[in-house]
């Protein structure tokens, strides 16, 4: 049974006292910050960056760095809102599994340059996502697929919402807590989760202990291109617009996301329940800003303020825990 101390020593309670002590203080400004209809909108907007955050997640588990899944994200999702239309297809379970699966392929191929000729992550998915984005704009098109010509079943599905006390809460968010339940069930409860724990933590000792470390890699950077298909094909769906520019920054956002939640940046180190609470930080942080009217632009200066404070944390502490 975990002890008030270790509870306490654990990056998932910091960032829930912050989160909390955020949430009272704006609350305290602006009362109006408690209505039902304000927290629910803050809510939907952790979806799309929850789970893309949770795909990188993954992969800085792995000791990895993934800034591909952007581009990725933006071409499963411009390539099925397209083909939707193309073909008339009035549901949407095949195009949200067809944009999982063009994730997934830019995944697996960033796997195998990772894997095979023992390159720098950070490097691969730096070229993967300025080649995908390049053949999306360049071979397929740059025009804004608009409400007007957006496929009615995926705006359907984007607008389905519960009436709750009088206020809407987007299906989508259970949708996304579905999603993070699948992945902590993946990655604590099944053996190749674990093994991507153990080659985060040390490539060689995993190896030498069985685990096949081929399939961990293919697994972690497919999982992880698989999750920003589908956040793309969602995102769509939420805005009712399909931008083939659309995703440009996000690296920034979900990478700082993912290091608030106490995920290692040397790998081997990593909660889902941290990354949601991440998310839900630098959301509430980013909405804060806009309350206090603060320019965009002094809003990157604070997030990417998070991510150096978040990250010296981080490597502290895990120097700490070598001691």
């Amino acid at each position: 049974m975990m002890t008030l101390a270790k509870l306490m020593r654990r990056s998932e309670t910091a960032v829930f006292l912050i989160v909390a002590a955020i949430m009272v203080v704006i609350g305290l400004i602006n009362p109006a910050f408690w209505q039902a209809d304000n927290l629910f909108n803050l809510l939907r907007a952790n979806v799309i960056i929850g789970i893309m955050a949770l795909s990188v997640l993954v992969v800085m588990i792995s000791g990895g760095i993934d800034v591909s899944f952007p581009a990725f994200a933006a071409a499963a999702m411009y390539l099925t809102v397209l083909a939707m239309n193309a073909y008339g297809h009035e549901g949407v379970m095949l195009p949200f599994i067809g944009a999982t699966l063009i994730g997934l392929i830019c995944g697996l191929a960033n796997a195998f340059f990772i894997h095979t000729f023992r390159m720098i992550p950070l490097i691969v998915t730096l070229g993967s996502a300025s080649v995908v984005r390049g053949l999306l704009l360049g071979l397929v098109g740059t025009s804004i697929v608009n409400i007007d010509r957006m496929p009615p079943a995926l705006i359907a599905f984007g607008r389905s919402s519960l009436d709750i006390g009088g206020a809407k809460l987007s299906v989508m968010v259970f949708v996304y807590l579905a999603i993070a339940g699948a992945v902590w069930l993946f990655l604590s409860r099944t053996l190749t989760g674990r093994s991507i724990f153990a080659y985060g933590d040390d490539a060689e000792s995993a190896k030498r202990v069985g685990f096949n470390t081929r399939r961990t890699v293919y697994v972690a950077y497919g999982l992880a291109g698989a999750l920003a298909g589908f956040a793309g094909l969602l995102h769509a769906s939420m805005i009712w617009l399909a931008n083939p520019r659309d995703f440009v920054g996000y690296e920034l956002d979900v990478i700082a996301a993912v290091v608030l939640g106490g995920a290692s940046i040397f790998g081997g180190r990593g909660s889902v329940l941290g990354t949601l609470l991440g998310v839900f930080l630098l959301v509430l942080i980013k909405n804060s800003l806009i309350i206090m009217r603060v320019d965009n632009t002094w809003q990157g200066v604070v997030v990417g303020g998070v991510i150096v404070v978040a990250t010296a944390l981080t490597a502290w502490r895990d120097r700490k825990t070598l001691a």
